[in-house]
């Protein structure tokens, strides 16, 4: 199992998994033929369907920006390994050659072999059951378990990551306008803010968490600096849980830092065990895994045994399971931004609920998230990321 480092990625949105991904793709292959100077990429399956819409297309031009571009276009065509597929080949002056397949598997990570995986694995366990085990046997918290196993240095890269989320919620509450696409949707984080501040006590606190959430996700879909958590869609859930908590439950930020280890954990068995990725298994790898994230997260902030922690994280991503991914327009904006307020809401009452138990309960987080897994496999695929089904058919706007 890979480095948590692959689930809390630092980037411009406005999609992981089609902004990020093939931008790093094209990077990838470009480097390879530096020298030659006319390329072609072809876009499958939901790359192709809500390219436009995710900026697909602008985040490859941007890389071969000093070269011959063409963009090939296959809605159509699903490749077997992934549905966010895509091929580069290059002309060296007779011919097209050099062909590269590589698929962008969500949260900004691309491999060209889908069995071998896209990072080197550092993790013995894959499975909660297992890390619980590790950490009931040897008196350690979870947050203990990625810091047996990560290179020291991954303390610093998650206090860059929490001053990254911090800043993408400030920047958002002061933000106001239209976010870019054809739907013209206005940003709502900083009228809900300022709305929450007249608030009195319960009302106020939901409202808050409600406005950093927005802030966050608005960034992203404006196309600004954001940390996948565990996607780019999802980027909203887990920074504004934790900010909220911060702000109200006056909690240092060692302790939001230790809790960002254990979110990434959760999000990372996620990835290895199903899939984060909207185009795979549908938003509920990506909404539903960043509200188990932060499930987890909140639970072990509030003194939560490593049992509640995972009866949180369960909770987290079952109240999420089947969760349908159609994106109007292609774009990450509706339904996705308020999913994000509303999946942070519920990681709150997530870890109101799972503190209240003894943290027993009947379905394990390894059970949901092969359920999650099969759920997504047998979504059709027009309500994963492909804008032909759902709430994007019936509204009718295109990209």
């Amino acid at each position: 199992m890979e480095s948590i480092r692959e689930i809390f990625r630092i980037g411009n949105g406005p999609s992981s998994s089609h902004t990020m991904g093939p931008m790093k793709a094209a990077e990838m292959y470009k480097e390879r033929f530096e020298h030659l100077e006319q390329f072609r990429a072809t876009l499958y399956g939901s790359l192709a369907a809500t390219g436009k819409g995710h900026l697909t297309d602008w985040a490859i031009k941007k890389v071969f920006e000093d070269k011959q571009l063409e963009i090939v276009w296959e809605p159509e065509t699903f490749l077997p390994e992934h549905p966010n597929g895509m091929k580069f080949e290059v002309f060296d002056g007779s011919e097209w050659k050099h062909e590269w397949t590589a698929f962008s598997i969500g949260g900004g990570a691309v491999v060209d072999n889908i069995a071998e995986g896209a990072t080197p694995s550092i993790y013995p366990l894959t499975t909660m059951d297992e890390i619980l085990k590790w950490c009931y046997d040897n008196g350690k918290q979870i947050w203990e378990f990625v810091e047996a196993y990560e290179p020291k240095e991954v303390w610093s890269y998650l206090e860059e990551v929490w001053e990254v989320m911090k800043n993408a919620i400030e920047r958002g509450l002061d933000a106001e306008g239209t976010l870019p696409g054809v739907i013209k949707y206005p940003r709502k984080a900083a009228s809900y803010y300022t709305k929450a501040r007249n608030f009195e006590r319960t009302m106020k606190k939901r409202s808050m968490v409600y406005a950093f959430a927005l802030a966050v996700s608005e960034e992203n879909a404006g196309g600004g600096k954001i940390v996948t958590a565990p996607t780019c869609g999802a980027c909203g859930v887990v920074p504004s849980v934790l900010f909220h908590m911060q702000k109200y439950e006056k909690i240092s930020d060692v302790r939001i830092i230790r809790a960002l280890a254990t979110a990434g954990l959760i999000g990372t068995l996620v990835k290895k065990n199903a899939s984060i990725s909207g185009a795979e298994v549908g938003c509920q790898g990506e909404v539903g895994t960043a509200c188990a994230m932060a499930s987890a997260a909140a639970t072990q902030l509030s003194g939560g045994s490593i049992f509640q922690i995972e009866y949180a994280a369960e909770m987290g991503l079952e109240h999420h399971l089947g969760l349908t991914c159609d994106p109007i327009a292609g774009l990450v904006q509706v339904p996705c931004i308020e999913r994000n307020a509303f999946a942070a809401a519920r990681a709150l009452s997530h870890k109101n609920y799972a503190m209240l138990s003894d943290g027993r309960h009947m379905i394990s987080f390894d059970k949901v998230t092969m359920t999650m897994k099969q759920t997504g496999d047998d979504l059709p695929h027009l309500y994963k990321e492909t804008s032909e089904g759902g709430l994007a058919h019936f509204h009718g706007i295109k990209s």
